[in-house]
This record gives structure tokens, sequence and C-alpha cells, in this order.
């Protein structure tokens, strides 16, 4: 059976094995996981995520999460098989070439599926925006709304149509419902703005890619007064370091400890690197977990969490992205 094999770790994990690993084009590749005696694996809904344990050896504790592919119906109660679609990113930490490099039979650590990222219950349309391989998440829920006759749309923005994934799975479930966007060929990219023009008052927008696409989205809704709980997102990459980054000294207030953030180091790194234990979850500034209070120095707001009046206010911040704008910051930890 896939029995739990790390008590230590945050989450029950299974031990899976790679069934098949297919080539969808030069940069992406399907994984097919399912447990060495075939037993049915933990459920899931559309939009839902593992997190995989990357590197050799069974004490790596580097994860990576990827979205589970579901095109029939969008879910499954009790899935024989869970299936993933990796990017590679020769520039990325090496997650990606990890999973690029497994072979068909060999193991790999896994937490149960879980969904930040879910349907929700709405008048109008689902429209689904996907950038790249952020289609992986929206493929599941346009499949989910397809089997509950919900009414959905998908807009697939990506750099050529040979890096796009999944295309004729999403033409077949999709038809005229599906409209792909390639830079290559349209000499731009994906125009947000006409894309929110042509909504209805009452659809709902996913969006699922990478920063840029995520901040046309949002600030584009923003422009046009729309209710945040109309735009639900996830990030497909993690914070990566910006112009002009800098180090700054960080300032423990109820320990009065002192330590370094370097230019291409994240607050929340740094604090870990430091024998800290700092609350986190999704590294990317979506979910709100690593908020600490903040009592002097100025914040350069990376997150998509913190309204404009909270980041106006600057007394928190979410330390797994967002940085110091001088060269101090002083924490209530």
């Amino acid at each position: 059976m896939a029995q739990p094999t790390d008590s230590t770790s945050p989450a029950p994990t299974l031990t899976l094995r790679v069934a098949q690993a297919v080539p969808l084009n030069p940069l992406i590749r399907m994984l097919v996981l399912r447990a060495a005696d075939g037993v049915p694996l933990p459920g899931f809904e559309a939009g839902s995520h593992l997190r995989v344990r990357v590197g050799p050896g069974s004490g790596m504790q580097d994860w990576r999460e990827y979205s589970l592919i579901e095109l029939d119906h969008g879910a499954d109660a009790a899935p024989a098989q869970y299936r993933i679609a990796v990017r590679l990113d020769a520039e990325g930490r090496g997650g990606s070439r990890f999973m690029h490099a497994l072979q068909e039979g060999e193991e790999i650590t896994i937490e149960p599926p879980r969904n930040d990222f879910p349907l929700s219950e709405h008048m109008g349309c689902a429209v689904l925006v996907a950038g790249g391989i952020g289609v992986t998440p929206l493929a599941s829920m346009a499949a989910r709304c397809r089997a509950q006759g919900r009414p959905v749309r998908m807009v697939y923005a990506g750099r050529s149509h040979a890096l796009m994934a999944l295309l004729p799975e999403l033409r077949a479930l999709l038809g005229d419902a599906l409209h792909v966007h390639a830079d290559d060929e349209r000499g731009a990219p994906l125009d947000v703005g006409a894309l929110l023009d042509h909504c209805e008052a009452d659809d709902h927008l996913y969006v699922c890619g990478p920063q840029p696409l995520l901040d046309a989205v949002l600030q584009g809704a923003q422009a046009r007064a729309w209710p945040m709980e109309r735009v639900q997102f996830e990030l497909f990459t993690a914070a990566l370091p910006q112009a002009g980054d800098h180090a700054f000294e960080l300032v423990l207030a109820q320990s009065g400890r002192r330590c370094t953030v370097a230019a291409d180091q994240s607050i929340l790194d740094c604090l870990v690197e430091q024998g800290c234990d700092p609350l986190f979850d999704c590294r990317r500034g979506e979910c709100g977990v690593c908020a600490v209070p903040v009592l002097e120095g100025e914040i350069d707001h990376r997150d998509h969490v913190l309204s404009a009046s909270e980041k106006a206010a600057g007394n928190v911040i979410q330390i797994c992205i967002s940085r110091a704008r001088g060269p101090r910051l002083v924490l209530d930890l």
C-alpha cells in the first residue's frame, strides 16, 4: 500500500512510483504517478496540487508544488493515479531538473492533494486565464465545469503553440470556448484589458501563470473597480529577485537578534538560515500565512494579500516575498 513514510513532515507523506514519463513538448514533461501496489490514492478536486520532495536521498527537505491534471471530469474521489506536468527551468533551483530526470519505475515522496485554488459557487461564466504551464490547474477546472454543466471559457496564452501543453485535449474539451494566444504569432503579449472588457458583470476569473500576467489582471480588475472576490489566482513561479534589490539589516525586536538579508535572499530564508521557525506556506505572497508586524522601516510590498490601505499603513509584511526599501527593518519577532 501507499503508506506514510515521513512522520517529521508537516503533513502525511506517500511514496509513489513513476508509472509513465511522457514529453509533451521540448520543455514540458507529463508524469503519471501510482502506488506500487495499485491501491486507490487520496481524492482531489479541480485546482488541487501535490507537494513533491525533490532531490536525491530521503533526507532532502526541498519541496515543489505541481497541479493535478484531470481532463475527464476535473476531480476524482479515489483515483488510481495522479497526473502532473513539469516545465523545465534550466535557471531554477533544480526542482524541475530533478523531475525531468526521473525514470519510469523510480519512487518519489509526495504529500496528499491540497486545494488552495478551488472553483467557487457563483453566477456567470468561469473565465479561466492561463499563462504557460499555469494551464494545468485550469485544465482540471475546465473539465469540472463541463461535467457540472457550468458556463466556462478559457484564454490560454503562451510564447508559441509549440511550447503550450494540453492544446489538443483542451480543444476537444472546450471547442469554441477556448481562445489561444501565441505571442510569436500575434507579435505582442495577451491584451488583458480587452479580455477584462469582454467579461460580463457576473463572470468570475481564475488566473494561473507568471507574475506579469497576474499583475496585469489584478491591476486591470482594480482599475475597473471589480470586487476582489471576482478574481481568484495562483502563481506558478516563486518570487524572483528584482533589479535594485539590496542587502539590509533585519532586527528581531523581541530577542534583539540582528542579521543581514542578502540582496538575492528573502526575509523568510534569512530567518530559517538563522535557526528561526517562522510560519509560512506558499512562498509567493499569496496565502498570508507568513505575515509579521513591522515596528520600524519602510516596506517594499510585493505580495498579493494585503489591500492598498494595509500596504500604505506599513505595519505588516509578508516575509516570503516583500523586502525593506531602506537599510533596516525591525520586526516584532
